[in-house]
């Protein structure tokens, strides 16, 4: 199934993305999208956690001229959102990391490439020379091919590096062991059948043989899985010294992903990071710990405005972003809502997942009686039990 413009427009939500790329993929690659680790409490309660919280609008405010307009690390945004470093997005739609970064520059949104991703550091580069690149990078065992892989993104101009903390290991994510996922899919009855009733996927996948492209691992063959791949690769033995120093060889702005602990916060502060990214990985690595937001307001105190908090986890609605900013955020990232979006419809799948949360926050902001990012407050939430 492809979805043509026209068709992606019709599509009023995210949870509307999500059906169209649900369509559109095989089981195992839809699931290792959607799936959280063990029994995903962790993942549902991101999305959960926003239902805690009522806006609480203020009136007779004059809301004519709105702007969505904001500054991720020094550098303008349309909005206060970006687009979350995912892995393997190359997969999931042929050339997805340089269609997602193509779409993030048109629409006028930082973009984060994955260390795990199928297009290399330099491919999305020369496609997406004016666009807002940001780098992800985990330890990894190989300390010289770290290096290497902080040397190529600084060679590249991407501007910020953010330092992943929460993957010394995969999670224990049983969809993708249910399904056998690995990269390339490995062929049984079942999936065979699955991937012959998604021809697009299909005929996408065959166009463009998957690799881990950061790494020059092209599968010939053999089948990965990404717990295997990670295994083999990442370092879990990283410590703070390691933070410090990837800290002094990296010139450009830090973001530290992964914190939930107001503790590691500061800590990650007093080592010189710019932002921290609140995030328990959308709920795919320790099952139990707290949805993000919980751990916001914490965090939020913990560094008290000495650098930016980006909340990432469960944002799946415009209003989900105002609630994260006025509980401590200065913006927020979302992963999974363009993957979907991606698998729909590539590009234009993305830009439509953005235009659905630009008219969503729009419309929020001015029910809200709020005409810019800067005046959403503590005071426009309260807890639901409040009330």
């Amino acid at each position: 199934m492809e979805y043509s413009e026209r068709q992606l427009e019709r599509a009023q939500s995210i949870s509307d993305l999500r059906l169209l790329a649900r369509r559109r993929l095989p089981k195992a690659v839809f699931d290792f999208i959607d799936g959280g680790a063990a029994d995903e409490r962790t993942l549902r309660g991101n999305e959960a956690a926003f239902d805690d919280w009522f806006l609480v609008p203020r009136v007779a405010v004059n809301v004519s001229n709105r702007s969505l307009e904001h500054r991720f690390l020094g550098a303008a945004s349309a909005m206060p959102i970006m687009l979350s470093p995912t892995g393997l997005a190359g997969f999931f739609r042929r050339n997805g990391e340089v269609l997602a970064a193509q779409a993030a520059a048109r629409s006028g949104l930082p973009f984060c490439l994955s260390t795990n991703s199928i297009a290399s550091i330099e491919e999305v580069a020369r496609a997406v020379p004016d666009g807002d690149r940001w780098f992800q990078l985990y330890f990894l065992r190989d300390r010289e091919w770290m290096d290497g892989l902080l040397r190529r993104a600084a060679d590249a101009h991407y501007r910020v590096l953010c330092l992943t903390v929460d993957l010394p290991l995969t999670g224990k994510r049983e969809r993708d062991v249910r399904n056998g996922f690995t990269l390339p899919l490995r062929p049984t009855l079942t999936s065979v059948f699955d991937m012959a009733c998604r021809p697009g996927w299909l005929l996408d996948a065959m166009k463009s043989p998957p690799k881990f492209g950061n790494f020059e691992m092209a599968s010939s063959g053999s089948f990965t899985s990404v717990a295997q791949h990670v295994a083999s690769l990442f370092d879990p033995s990283a410590n703070w010294d390691d933070v410090a120093r990837i800290r002094e060889r990296w010139k450009g702005p830090l973001v530290i992903k992964g914190i939930l602990h107001p503790a590691d916060a500061a800590k990650a502060v007093e080592l010189g990071a710019e932002a921290v990214m609140v995030s328990n990985h959308g709920g795919r690595q320790l099952d139990h710990s707290p949805p993000a937001l919980t751990a916001l307001p914490e965090i939020a105190q913990a560094i008290a405005g000495r650098a930016e908090i980006i909340l990432d986890g469960g944002v799946r609605r415009g209003t989900d972003v105002l609630k994260a900013i006025a509980l401590g955020a200065t913006a927020c990232a979302s992963g999974r809502s363009f993957l979907w979006g991606l698998s729909a419809g590539g590009e234009a799948g993305v830009r439509r997942a953005v235009e659905i949360f630009r008219q969503e926050m729009d419309n929020a902001m001015a029910l809200l009686g709020t005409p810019n990012i800067a005046g959403i407050t503590r005071d426009h939430v309260r807890r639901c039990s409040s009330f």
